[in-house]
């Protein structure tokens, strides 16, 4: 669960330290204050985009630091080589230009890491979460989401993939017999000419190599010649194997009086050796060095050859092979297409089965989970005060795509007795709020993300609806840890711990305060939500009632499921 958020020069934010309990935690304050800047940041830290525009006026940069606790994401950080502690500190920087850096335990991440990472520890609802219930492409995801038909999807994706691998493949050989004749000429062309260079791998580097060594011919031949004549002499002169001879040869008889001599004659022995192989190496190299008059140009000619094929076939050697390889196996295959299509039409027609038939059971999964989900949600929007709502999942047959062959989409009727219609044309803003909560209270068990947050989940919603919306997300505190800004006293007292966020103005600035809240401070906090500043003993007095009803709904919930 997220333990800590620390917030520094983030719009009107200049720093904040909030420390976030298990349960439900309550964020309240007048609008404007700075509550949904608390939910940028974290979002932010968890991989959002940002913009300089977030930092502080007047601040070279801003951050975010949020610590998570608890059950962590251990397989992702093992994934990312990022060390496990028994906490997971995730940091975020923002500089003035809008650039930015992330870090998990302190190792540098990508935002694409963070926005994976963040996934898996928080989900944020907020308006967003409201467009995704009206878009029914998001439709499917949700039920299967409920349906865990993970194996089913992952079976008959497989398949399908498979089916139109295969379909490809005939596409690419289904060609008219003109274009047919086309490519072959073209293959066998270039087929021909390839071969006909006989190109070996490593051939172009040996005769590079080779043409150096011949252009240089005349200034190794003498390097060479003048190295031979130190090693062994010239006609007026002795070299260095006869000088080294002598020396030995005058050690050699009084070697016997010291062992000292016989060691240095040994030495002298080996350096003879050494000279004697150096100088035969260098006869070898200068062997090598004689090359017929015509030989530079035939090199000359085959590179000019080798270059011309590799502008058209590939830049090594080995390209040009591997493209010489392509071409007899898609020229093998052209002249057997008839066959092989024959041959990929049955296979087509075998996995297309399989893939049918793997979508149909994919699809009955998804309908029982539709049966199931419909009476859940019916009976969370029952006790979110939506008695008279139906909800409804729809189906439509569709072709064969990836995710199997049904379209969903969700149903509901805001009145009793009126047919259900599309929910992104019938329901109103209070109502997809509570629509989403249900919806997220029935898929929380589902979920391993520890921390839900709820942003302005209100909308549209008083009195009783809202005292049943404050009811559910205090419920849903009992297994996750929720966190939700709100304007409304219903929700606000069922908060396990309660932060209120206040905007002051100083020396020409504006400074935005969060403050965790005792009892006292709940109740004004209460009270003020209820009767704006008119904070009256009458108003506190409702707002203890208020806390004091909202304790004892928890405690009497917490009873019926200890028994």
């Amino acid at each position: 669960m997220l333990r800590l958020l620390q917030i520094e020069n983030i719009a009107i934010i200049e720093k904040a330290d909030i420390e976030f309990e298990a349960g439900l935690n309550v964020m309240t304050g007048e609008t404007g204050a700075g509550k949904s800047i608390v939910i940028d940041s974290l979002g932010a830290v968890l991989g959002d985009r940002v913009s300089r525009g977030l930092v502080r006026t007047g601040a070279g940069s801003a951050s975010v630091t949020a610590v998570f606790s608890g059950d962590l994401p251990m397989e992702w950080l093992r994934e990312n080589g990022i060390e496990a502690e028994d906490e997971l500190v995730i940091t975020r920087k923002i500089s003035a230009d809008g650039k930015s850096l992330a870090r998990v335990n302190g190792a540098v991440v990508s935002v694409t890491q963070l926005r994976e990472l963040g996934s898996q520890l928080v989900d944020i609802l907020g308006q967003n979460s409201g467009l995704h219930l009206l878009d029914e492409r998001f439709h499917l995801n949700y039920l299967d989401g409920f349906g865990e038909t993970e194996d089913e999807l992952r079976a008959y994706r497989e398949a399908y993939g498979e089916y139109r691998a295969i379909e490809k493949e005939m596409r690419d050989l289904e060609m008219d017999e003109g274009e047919k004749e086309r490519r072959i000429d073209s293959l066998k062309y270039q087929i021909g000419e390839l071969e006909s260079a006989n190109i070996r791998v490593g051939e172009t580097e040996e005769l590079e190599a080779r043409r150096e060594l011949l252009r240089n011919a005349g200034k190794l031949t003498e390097a060479v010649n003048e190295a031979y004549a130190a090693l062994y002499g010239g006609d007026m002169t002795d070299g260095a194997v006869s000088l080294i001879s002598q020396a030995e040869g005058a050690l050699s008889s009084a070697s016997r009086y010291t062992d000292t001599l016989e060691s240095i004659g040994s030495k002298l022995s080996e350096l003879r050796y050494m000279a004697e192989d150096a100088a035969e190496e260098l006869r070898g190299f200068k062997d090598d060095l004689s090359f017929s008059p015509w030989e530079l140009d035939e090199l000359e000619s085959r590179l000019d050859i080798l270059k011309r094929l590799s502008r058209k076939y590939g830049p090594s050697d080995t390209d040009m092979l591997a493209y010489l390889d392509s071409c007899k196996k898609e020229l093998e295959g052209i002249e057997y297409s008839d066959e092989r299509l024959g041959e990929l039409s049955v296979m087509c027609a075998r996995k297309r089965a399989e893939a049918e038939k793997l979508a149909e059971r994919l699809s009955r999964s998804r309908r029982d989970a539709a049966e199931r989900l419909e009476v859940r949600i019916m009976d969370e929007l029952s006790q979110l005060s939506m008695k008279g709502v139906k909800f409804k999942v729809g189906f439509e047959e569709t072709e064969l795509n990836s995710t199997g062959s049904d379209a969903v989409y969700f149903l509901m009727s805001a009145n009793a007795g009126e047919t259900p219609g599309r929910i992104n044309k019938i329901a109103s803003g209070g109502e997809l709020a509570r629509i989403m909560l249900a919806m997220k209270t029935v898929l929380a068990a589902k979920e391993s993300v520890a921390t839900m947050v709820f942003d302005e989940i209100d909308t549209g919603v008083s009195g009783i609806a809202a005292q049943r919306v404050g009811e559910k997300l205090g419920d849903l505190g009992r297994d996750k840890q929720v966190i939700c800004v709100t304007h409304l006293p219903q929700i606000a007292v069922m908060a396990d711990t309660h932060f209120a966020i206040e905007k002051t103005i100083s020396g020409g600035r504006t400074f935005t305060h969060i403050d965790a809240l005792d009892e006292n401070g709940r109740e004004k906090e209460i009270a003020r939500l209820t009767g704006g500043e008119n904070i009256t003993i009458t108003t506190l007095i409702a707002a203890r009632e208020q806390l004091d009803a909202a304790l004892c709904y928890k405690n009497k919930n917490r009873e019926d499921r200890n028994q």
